[in-house]
């Protein structure tokens, strides 16, 4: 079996939101509940955050916490997934965001289940590129082979921003569905985790201050800190004054 880790990347110097991981909700951070979620995918979770003096509270609070962190660069997050899975000895990596408080680890956990069933090692398995899933359920899976190879041939300044976007890149003429095998060697097989409904529009990651305003509704009087990602799902699809909270957020795009 594979040694799977959970690396979620965590900074307090958000541009359009500044320590929104620590801001509150249900009695709790935004960062505590993102990580009781991830518990329930039975894997381990690591917090990857900056070796900047700003980020000593998330640090500490990992230790307090009895949660696995490590600290690396604060712009070449890369680099920082590198020598994370490096010094936790991962196999497999799962790439999450801590701007996600409601993730649901079941619903990682059934990702992690479907890369394993293909056993390859170079492929590349997510739910937010072919996205079907709101926004902030998202995750992404890929073999630290493969982590290496990207560290070694990535070149443009999001590329060490944003981890990820060398498989698809590089994988970009070679896609394959889940149900799909693709037997090139030297290729990167993309995977797409969907589902059959479409609820992409829906939007429960914080990057701005209408964001945290859904989620902390939704956390203090819906309960969903204790919820499914369907029955959240459910919540805003049978709530549109909750949907029109951050309708208008425009997710920033990646080079």
């Amino acid at each position: 079996m594979p040694n799977i880790g959970i690396v979620s990347q965590a900074r307090l110097g958000s541009s359009r939101l500044p320590a929104k991981v620590l801001m509150n909700a249900g009695g709790r951070t935004l960062l505590e509940w993102h990580f009781e979620r991830l518990g329930k995918s039975g894997c381990q979770a690591i917090l990857a955050t900056t070796d900047r003096a700003e980020d000593d509270p998330l640090n500490e609070w990992a230790c307090e916490s009895g949660i696995a962190a490590f600290r690396g660069s604060e712009d070449n997050v890369l680099s920082r997934y590198r020598e994370c899975a490096r010094r936790y000895k991962l196999d497999v990596i799962v790439r999450v965001t801590s701007d996600c408080p409601l993730i649901d680890g079941e619903l990682v956990a059934s990702g992690i289940q479907r890369y394993l069933d293909f056993g390859e090692r170079r492929q590349y398995l997510t739910n937010g590129r072919h996205r079907t899933f709101p926004r902030g359920f998202d995750f992404e899976i890929f073999s630290s082979e493969l982590l290496e190879e990207a560290f070694q041939n990535a070149v443009e300044p999001y590329e060490f921003e944003h981890v990820t976007p060398y498989f698809y890149r590089s994988g970009l003429n070679r896609s394959v569905s889940h149900a799909s095998r693709h037997t090139g060697p030297m290729d990167i097989a993309l995977r797409h985790f969907e589902q059959s409904e479409d609820h992409s529009h829906l939007r429960v990651t914080v990057d701005t201050i209408k964001d945290y305003e859904l989620v902390r509704c939704l956390i203090e009087d819906f309960n969903a800190g204790q919820k499914s990602h369907r029955q959240i799902t459910e919540i805003l699809n049978c709530n549109p004054h909750l949907v029109a909270i951050n309708h208008d957020v425009e997710q920033k795009q990646v080079g």
